[in-house]
């Protein structure tokens, strides 16, 4: 039987607007197949290699929360997640979890904190939330959930966009960029949580996972009646179509 395991890293701190949920979809919806899943959770202080895991978690936070991540990530942590993603390791990062994968994050007063490095991107303060149901488009199709965040976050070489809104602000409101790719990264600003109203973008994620250990994995489709119907009503309620 195939496994997949997954690590959910700073639920203590990073865990705003259910983000939680992400998760336990990723694990009903293997085990609906027959895959096994195990979730561990590491918190602030704690340190597993991510060498045994298949699948990063890491979910959204306030700004202060993740100031005061900057020391735990440079106990070893921080090369830990850059090492993981260069060698191919999935992640699933949501809106400060995203931002911590970044080069920096620069404060709307101008200071500004080093973040992890692992993609090629910075995120800067606004003073204005951007907040509010949006969608975006991506080679999965559309994808909806919820945004509320005051970075604006621009992307480097080498990192493309994980899709391009449809209604919303997403990335920083200008370029029309949403989320990013890099590797089997999968950055987004989308909250709600975003994967139980999406099951075609949150199997593309478990499939990616499984085919690094499971080179020839496929997932069997599930009817996914109502997770349909709650994302269709979303994408109507925003493109009135």
């Amino acid at each position: 039987m195939m496994e997949l395991k997954i690590c959910h890293l700073y639920p203590d701190v990073l865990n705003l607007y259910g983000d939680r949920g992400n998760v336990l979809a990723m694990k009903k919806r293997l085990e609906w197949r027959g895959i096994g899943c195990t979730v561990d959770e590491i918190p602030i202080g704690e340190r597993l290699p991510l060498s045994k895991f298949d699948l990063i978690f890491i979910g959204g936070g306030q700004d202060f929360e993740q100031g005061l991540l900057l020391d735990d990530l440079r106990s070893g942590k921080g090369e830990d997640i850059r090492s993981a993603v260069e060698d191919g390791l999935t992640f699933l990062t949501v809106c400060g979890g995203y931002q911590l994968m970044g080069r920096y994050y620069e404060t709307h007063t101008g200071e500004k904190l080093p973040f992890l490095g692992a993609l090629d991107l910075y995120t800067v303060g606004g003073e204005e939330r951007l907040i509010g149901n949006f969608a975006f488009e991506t080679e999965y199709g559309p994808v909806v959930g919820f945004e509320n965040h005051s970075g604006r976050t621009y992307l480097g070489e080498g990192v493309k966009p994980l899709g391009r809104v449809i209604r919303g602000r997403g990335n920083n409101g200008k370029d029309g960029t949403e989320g990013a790719r890099y590797k089997n990264v999968f950055g987004t600003y989308s909250h709600g949580p975003v994967l139980p109203k999406n099951p075609e973008f949150c199997d593309t994620i478990l499939l990616t996972a499984l085919r690094r250990r499971y080179p020839s994995a496929e997932l069997e489709p599930l009817a996914d009646l109502s997770e349909r119907e709650a994302h269709d009503s979303v994408l109507k309620s925003l493109t009135g179509e």
